[in-house]
């Protein structure tokens, strides 16, 4: 097996290097804008004066499926401009107006025909700003960064855009004020260009100025516009407060004043973006509300480390690209590591109440922000900056006792900071960058003193670009500094990220006296990202007393990885593919005392049919695992080899139902663990407006080793795993019907259902040795009893109870959902109407039965809903 895995690699390496073709361009186009002195009615007819100037421009050439050919459907269009805006006309002709795709859905969910424009208004290469519009009126808008490689969508400026239906196909019109573009007072440089056009029902691609599909980036390789020297920067302001009132009803609490089944808030805030120079934008909000956020969804983790969740918030998600330094590598966990995430602010608390007996509480469930600010922009000069500031309240939980109200600080005062600095110069081949971000509380009378008082992360990063950009060097070196109290130190030190308590890591030393802890890290990768063929080289390493925690996201430190990844691209047609893609890695990683703790492979197959449906196949084998962390602070350990497959089917999606299957398959030898999960996607739009979503998802767990508990023995350790059977049935319903393209109604609604019941309780002998079985005692009949919920054991079999360990079987069901009606009645003011609704159950038993756990579910306590009304309204002051 091994030798046909290492065959197939070399295949997929060496076969490309025999046409090591590297991506080709063409000269540029370029576009004369042309200015108008009576601005046109914004409605896609295109009958006013503004277009009778000038000359339409067409020539486009197909992107996907077919490179380099005449697209299917001709486009043309016209720019031009007055002091304030950007005005741009795009006749989408079609030789079967009937069957243009034109569906309704809300702003950023572009589907069906559209068309795009992109400006690199700064004209570095790298950035553009991308407005697009569908042929029922839907407004797409987002910033691309690194080339092209990086987008975000969250990015909603203020402009205006309509389109419609005529017998010759449909139109486009777009009025973008100058106020939502940043670029150099009085430059006499043009600007970087691409006009787009999608024909969805051939899922067809078309630009105005060629790309080839494999370049590496986009942006350096768009045309350009011209004739705008004489336009003047206009700097932004906007104000836009808001009002919020929420009813939140719940199961009564006998006796607790704090739970009489029902709360009534009100909040007020301001959020406001001004320009404070041609390039530069300070975003502010004070005391801000995101009651309208989608909830995270459900899960049970049973690992040590914290689960990643995405940014949901409009002002945070804003502008991720320049404030993140990212510092991980790939997708997954991994890839997640960063310096900067963004949910550490306004997070849930991360202490409790201590309550006395009859004592009641009321306990936030997330830290108040007080106010947050950023400045986000580009300098003449090529300089990119992003700062963040934020802080947040001193969170209390108030405690009643007979009457008498006392309150305890669950979440310290802290100031959040963030400085990320990037400078691209040599024509964006050459970037240098920096970050560095602090987290201080303040935890004086607090009684918090386990959280660090100080944490300071700094990094630099540079990416050198060569031969057209179809090769590229990056890399990373940043370190980290925690200070705090010794049992702040303590904890970290014992963390999962690290566990210096480790007995067998004798090159990490365990010190109850430190009161500041600091480490480094670092990655480097290099490799060809243009042409079919691409490969990277990727190291990454943590050290042992690196902690980004307080303001980034890391899971693990004491690890060195180096990846090799090699892929082809078939970007053309043949066969029965639209598109084929193979890539496949081989990885090792060790930790900082060099014992090898991984060696392992990985591939991948991806396709896109003719008939416009998809597959995937991908999976890999670990050849070695040597885990430092299973025992949760114990020596390491050896695991069994394992492996995994996973695979995934897609219909066509522009049918009016369209489904996918993903399955993934797991398994260690020596029957270490079995995991097989499937989940099925379907989508039904019975009308243009109205999509309906189902995600059922399913999986069962068969785990040999399942952490359960440390116990201590005669001064020794005793490391408590089972045997776990896991189960897990959720479904996601969604449903977003669109109205109009401002006002939407979305509803997402998830029953989860999850339990584990634990069997064959052991204890850890020998962590090492050469026979998995060996590796562990299985408690006898005569060793461990269960009495209230409580084992007990027995150890030597003398009558005497030598330690105990709770229960740890589970049922979990939850139901969450969350119901949205959302007008934006004008650009940038919006009105909201969410109602929410969640139930629990909980039960310390692990047998999954559907029927129970939905009875359970839905007829015991009473649902917690909330209804809540959000009113903001912008003031354009410039």
């Amino acid at each position: 097996m091994i030798k046909s895995l290492i065959l197939s690699s070399l295949i997929i390496i060496a076969t490309p290097m025999l046409l090591l073709g590297q991506s080709e361009y063409l000269p540029k186009k370029v576009y004369e804008a042309y200015r108008v002195e009576v601005a046109p009615v914004i409605n896609g007819v295109f009958d006013d004066e503004a277009w009778q100037q000038g000359n339409w421009e067409g020539d486009f050439t197909q992107l996907e499926p077919y490179a380099d050919r005449p697209p299917s459907q001709q486009t043309e269009f016209k720019l031009a401009f007055d002091d304030a805006n950007l005005y741009i006309a795009i006749k989408a002709l079609d030789s079967a107006p009937d069957s243009i795709t034109n569906r309704m859905s809300r702003r950023d969910n572009g589907d069906g025909d559209m068309v795009f424009v992109v400006f690199d208004s700064y004209h570095d290469l790298r950035t553009g700003f991308t407005f697009g519009l569908s042929s029922a009126g839907v407004r797409f808008d987002m910033i691309q960064s690194n080339n092209g490689q990086h987008e975000d969508p969250t990015w909603d400026p203020i402009w205006l855009a309509k389109a419609q239906i005529h017998d010759w196909g449909w139109g486009a019109e777009m009025k973008i004020p100058f106020t939502q573009l940043r670029f150099n007072k009085k430059s006499k440089a043009v600007w970087g260009f691409e006009v787009a056009r999608q024909v969805f029902r051939k899922n067809e691609l078309s630009l105005w100025h060629p790309i080839p599909r494999n370049a590496p980036g986009f942006m350096h390789a768009m045309g350009e516009l011209d004739g705008l020297q004489t336009i003047e920067p206009r700097k932004q302001l906007d104000l836009t407060p808001y009002g919020v009132a929420s009813m939140h009803t719940y199961e009564t609490e006998a006796g607790n004043p704090y739970a009489d089944g029902s709360d009534f808030k009100y909040n007020v805030g301001l959020d406001g973006k001004l320009g404070v120079t041609n390039n530069l934008t300070l975003d502010f909000t004070i005391n801000p509300d995101f009651g309208q956020v989608e909830a995270d969804p459900s899960e049970v983790n049973l690992t040590a480390f914290e689960t990643f969740f995405e940014e949901k918030r409009p002002f945070f998600i804003e502008g991720k690209s320049i404030t993140s330094f990212n510092v991980g590598l790939g997708d997954g966990d991994v890839g997640n590591d960063n310096l900067f995430y963004s949910r550490r602010i306004g997070r849930r608390p991360q202490g409790y109440p201590s309550l006395e007996n009859d004592e009641y509480a009321s306990v936030p469930r997330f830290t108040r922000i007080l106010g947050a600010a950023k400045i986000t922009g580009k300098t003449e000069k090529g300089l990119s900056v992003g700062f963040v500031e934020a802080l947040t309240a001193d969170t209390k939980a108030i405690i009643d006792l007979d009457g008498t109200e006392r309150k305890e600080t669950i979440e310290p005062l802290t100031n959040y900071s963030l400085a990320r600095v990037q400078k691209d110069f040599n024509k964006g081949n050459s970037i240098i960058g920096g970050a560095v971000t602090s987290a201080i509380r303040k935890l004086d009378g607090t009684e918090m003193d386990y959280l660090h008082q100080n944490a300071t992360t700094a990094g630099i990063d540079f990416t050198q670009y060569f031969k057209e950009r179809n090769y590229m060097l990056n890399g990373a070196l940043y370190m980290s500094n925690v200070q705090g109290s010794e049992e702040a130190i303590s904890n970290t030190q014992q963390s999962s990220a690290r566990y210096f308590q480790r007995p067998d890591a004798n090159y990490l030393t365990f010190d109850e006296t430190r009161t500041a802890l600091s480490g480094v890290g670092g990655k480097l990768e290099f490799g060809k990202i243009g042409g079919n063929w691409n490969f990277l080289f990727m190291n990454v390493f943590k050290s042992p007393g690196l902690e980004l925690n307080d303001m980034g996201y890391m899971q693990l430190s004491d690890n060195v990885l180096n990846v090799l990844w090699t892929g082809y691209n078939f970007t053309e047609p043949f066969s029965i593919f639209r598109s084929l893609n193979l890539n496949n890695d081989v990885y090792i990683s060790n930790d900082f005392g060099g014992q090898i703790t991984g060696i392992g492979y990985e591939y991948n197959i991806n396709a896109d049919f003719k008939n416009f449906w998809g597959a995937g196949i991908g999976g890999g084998w670990n050849f070695h695992d040597v885990s430092n962390r299973m025992l949760r602070g114990g020596p390491s350990m050896y695991l069994p080899n394992n492996g995994r497959i996973r695979y995934r089917v897609m219909t066509d999606d522009r049918k009016a139902f369209s489904a996918g299957f993903f399955g993934n398959h797991n398994w260690g030898a020596e029957d270490y663990y079995k995991r097989n999960s499937y989940t099925l996607f379907m989508t039904i739009r019975p009308m243009n407006t109205l999509s309906i979503s189902l995600l059922p998802s399913y999986s069962h767990n068969l785990q040999e080793l399942q952490y359960v508990s440390r116990q201590d023995m005669n001064d020794e350790d005793r490391y408590i795993f089972g045997k776990i059977d896991q189960r897990v049935l959720s479904m996601s319903l969604r449903i977003n019907f669109n109205i109009t393209p401002d006002l939407t109604i979305q509803y997402w609604g998830q029953p989860f259902m999850a339990s584990g019941e634990y069997t064959d309780f052991k204890m850890i002998t020998d962590s090492k040795a050469d026979s998995f079985t060996d590796r562990y005692h299985i408690y006898s009949s005569g060793q461990i009893s269960l009495v209230d919920n409580t084992y007990t054991i027995n150890e030597d079999e003398d009558m005497n109870v030598d330690y105990s360990f709770d229960n740890p079987d589970f049922t979990v069901d939850e139901w969450l959902s969350n119901l949205v009606i959302r007008w934006e009645f004008m650009p940038g003011s919006t009105a909201y109407l969410v109602w929410s609704q969640t139930r629990n159950y909980y039960i310390q038993d692990g047998n999954f039965e559907l029927g129970d756990n939905l009875n359970n579910l839905f007829t015991g306590d009473k649902a917690t809903n909330t209804l809540l009304v959000k009113f903001s309204y912008r003031f354009g002051l410039r």
